[in-house]
């Protein structure tokens, strides 16, 4: 049984406070161990709030991070793998931690936290997404079976929904589907920690004629269009656009290195965290294009919001949320993602105009610091934690 008896000294630094600290263990067979949102925002703040934290991941060897239990599991060489042979690993792993909340975050593990479930433990679904709308851009599925797939999804994921102790949701538009279906839904935004990714440079005037995309290149992040815009910069915009990530296919590099506009890119690879706050604090704007699709129209990417934490104005396409958060902060220009000409003009402007672009900068900085920022949502979700924990200890219950 559950101590509940509080200490005031972890009272006082917002530690869950028992007696005998609180195990928690999070789930991923999809995402690496070192994933922004899972281990540096949600496993170190429940690590720092005094919880003791394990997190099951593919890839790896076992090991203590930063307060944290990496428990590595073998990472799946297919996607079919993935779903059955590593899905019953993660299931495995988990038994064995014999944990008081389990947190899963990919809906392949569904059936995991649904057993986990019948054994009486508590069992949270961090959604990352609108999967069912996601799957509709699904490069790999026929486009013939995208909706049969995603309504499929969706009546599983609804029916789960209903029976896990509680959803954290990555949106507020995510939370607004799952609120009729689970008493316990929070949102917990994937902003920026505030402080990883101030700039390094003083001086606007040091920063070089160009512009950065950090993330997975895919067609629908527009990848395609923003190489093209490179071609129909004005003559004399020597503007170079940095591009640090992986492709997805990865057959789609060959195809966008023959586009007019390649000439101008440099590829930096996949980058570390203290690498990209390097990166970013020698350009002039952060690109974040994403297509009108159902999966992003409602969307917060995460990278706009590290743009902005990084001081750079971003370029973001224009949908009616992305608008009123950039020109709600007069950070950045919005265009059409589908344009490389609109495109072109964002940058070229950005950069003819380097004091107006440094003040969107500058308020783009200052409403991270005021608003969007990690240390707010982390509360969210330690509140949401000492909740669970607090309900009487049959689990079958919580």
């Amino acid at each position: 049984m559950l101590n509940i008896t509080r200490s005031p000294l972890a009272a006082s630094y917002g530690a869950p406070g028992f007696e005998m600290r609180s195990k928690v263990v999070h789930l991923t067979s999809v995402h690496s161990p070192s994933d922004i949102r899972i281990f540096f925002k949600e496993c170190r703040s429940l690590a720092a709030a005094g919880y003791e934290v394990v997190l099951v991941a593919p890839g790896g060897k076992d090991r203590f991070v930063e307060g944290v239990q990496v428990r590595a599991i073998t990472k799946a060489a297919r996607r079919l793998e993935r779903m059955t042979k590593i899905v019953w690993a993660v299931y495995r792993a988990a038994v064995r931690e014999r944990a008081e909340i389990y947190h899963f975050h990919d809906p392949e593990l569904i059936p995991v936290g649904l057993l986990l479930r019948l054994r009486g433990e508590r069992v949270i679904y961090d959604v990352h997404e609108d999967v069912p709308r996601d799957i509709l851009s699904k490069y790999y599925l026929p486009v013939w079976a995208r909706s049969f797939i995603g309504n499929v999804v969706e009546v599983i994921e609804n029916f789960a929904a209903r029976r896990f102790s509680a959803l954290v949701s990555v949106t507020p538009h995510i939370t607004k589907r799952f609120r009729n279906l689970n008493a316990r839904v929070v949102t917990v935004q994937n902003f920026p920690l505030l402080d990883e990714l101030a700039d390094d440079i003083s001086s606007w005037q040091e920063r070089e004629a160009a512009v950065a995309y950090v993330g997975m290149m895919t067609v629908s992040r527009s990848i395609r269009e923003m190489v093209v815009a490179l071609s129909l910069l004005p003559e004399g915009c020597t503007a170079e656009l940095r591009l640090a990530g992986t492709y997805s296919p990865e057959r789609l590099r060959d195809e966008v290195a023959k586009l007019p506009g390649w000439e101008r890119v440099r590829e930096l690879g996949f980058l570390d965290r203290r690498v990209v706050k390097q990166s970013l604090g020698r350009v002039r704007a952060g690109l974040v294009l994403f297509y009108p699709e159902p999966n992003h129209i409602y969307a917060g990417p995460n990278k706009m919001f590290e743009y902005m934490a990084a001081g750079i104005p971003v370029i973001a396409s224009d949908f009616p949320l992305w608008r009123e958060i950039v020109e709600g902060a007069g950070c950045g220009k919005l265009v059409d993602p589908l344009d490389p000409q609109a495109i072109a003009d964002a940058i070229a402007y950005l950069l003819s105009h380097p004091e107006e672009a440094e003040a969107m900068g500058r308020n783009g900085r200052r409403v991270v610091e005021e608003r969007y920022n990690w240390k707010n949502e982390e509360k969210k979700l330690l509140a949401l934690y000492r909740k669970l924990l607090s309900r009487v200890p049959n689990r079958h219950n919580a």
